[in-house]
């Protein structure tokens, strides 16, 4: 049977990231990101659900959250679900929790202004947070829409 695991958040981080490195050297960053529902009731009342979902970035990833995200900025996020398992040293008892685990992300508002920019190597292709963006699908002749597959680098 097929299977088909795919996250994407429109949210905003709950606390400054903060990157940590392995031993072997790989950035790493687990950010929260708040997701807002607001509903109507039955009585007209308005009501508003908050829902924090762990998001874990690697390498350039991480690091870029790191260097240009803050407390309270909107990000769009990509990714896949993964289950966490673990035992409780207190209770010994399997506990687990499910995680993003980081595919892409795009800024969405404005970035961390005081982020000073590392200098570009002459290889590599410059990175810009505020040209994250995906364009508007093209239209053909007939009007309609077409889908197509690049990819956006970041």
């Amino acid at each position: 049977m097929a299977s088909f695991n795919k996250v994407i958040l429109l949210g905003n981080i709950t606390r400054d990231p903060e990157v940590r490195y392995t031993p072997k050297g790989t950035a790493v960053t687990r950010i929260t990101v708040a997701v807002n529902r607001r509903w109507r009731t039955e009585t007209g009342e308005l009501r508003d659900e908050a829902t924090f979902v762990d998001v874990d970035a690697f390498g350039t990833q991480a690091e870029m959250l790191g260097k240009y995200l803050k407390k309270g900025n909107p990000i769009l996020v990509e990714g896949r679900l993964r289950q966490h398992s673990w035992e409780d040293k207190q209770t010994n008892q399997k506990r687990s929790t499910l995680r993003v685990d980081l595919e892409r992300f795009s800024f969405v508002g404005p970035v961390n202004k005081d982020a000073v920019a590392e200098p570009v190597e002459e290889e590599s292709a410059p990175v810009s947070p505020t040209t994250n963006h995906i364009p508007p699908p093209a239209q053909n002749n007939s009007g309609d829409v077409s889908q197509e597959d690049d990819d956006v680098p970041f």
